[in-house]
């Protein structure tokens, strides 16, 4: 029998999604999602958040996921781990490192904001990119999207209403069942200042090939 159902769709806004401080006092945690639903930091699948950095100091060690961060704004930090080290300083250019990896963050200047995707290996895969043209989730099981510059327009289905999203506005998706019968795409003004940028996250299921 066919699968009907749909993906379930999970819109969020940076202004009311809810701050959590760091219990060394060193930043805060803005969680965009987290899959499956009410799972803790030792048993998610993948997990996107934004990080604000206010203070130096040691990352989590996440073993057997791997992560993906970006820098969003702010001064940027100097990432250090045993046989590499990597400066975030420039905004929206994704780095991708092992959760396994002891890593020590140096600010580079005054407070740093983060964006992060986390994937449990071999269960998830999936690139972390900045995106100016059109997107559709289609059949991707998992996902999540966010505009970082611009206006972007969403429409669900053919006949429906858009909705505009603007900077700090996205959604995600996840679940089992039919694609996801909506398109995002970039409402241009013509002003380089406010060219469309989007954050876009397809997840597939399983071991990355490319690795």
């Amino acid at each position: 029998m066919r699968n009907t159902t749909t993906m379930a769709m999970n819109f969020f806004d940076l202004a009311t999604t809810p701050s959590t401080p760091w219990k060394n006092g060193g930043g805060s945690t803005q969680e965009l999602a987290c899959w499956p639903p009410g799972a803790d930091m030792n048993d998610f699948e993948w997990r996107v958040s934004l990080a604000t950095v206010d203070r130096p100091g040691p990352f989590s060690v996440f073993p057997s996921i791997d992560r993906q961060i970006m820098l969003l704004g702010g001064d940027g930090l100097h990432l250090r781990s045993p046989g590499w080290e990597h400066r975030l300083e420039e905004r929206w250019q994704p780095f991708a490192f092992s959760g396994d990896d002891a890593v020590d963050g140096a600010m580079l200047g005054g407070t740093s904001k983060d964006f992060n995707l986390m994937q449990r290996r071999g269960l998830w895969h999936g690139p972390l990119r900045v995106v100016s043209d059109a997107q559709s989730p289609g059949s991707t099981p998992a996902g999540l999207c966010m505009v970082l510059q611009g206006e972007w327009q969403w429409a669900q289905a053919q006949n429906a209403a858009p909705s505009v999203l603007k900077a700090g506005q996205g959604f995600w998706w996840a679940g089992e069942g039919d694609p996801v019968p909506g398109r995002l795409e970039p409402l241009r003004t013509g002003g380089v200042a406010d060219a469309p940028a989007l954050v876009w996250i397809a997840l597939q299921r399983g071991v990355n090939p490319e690795v």
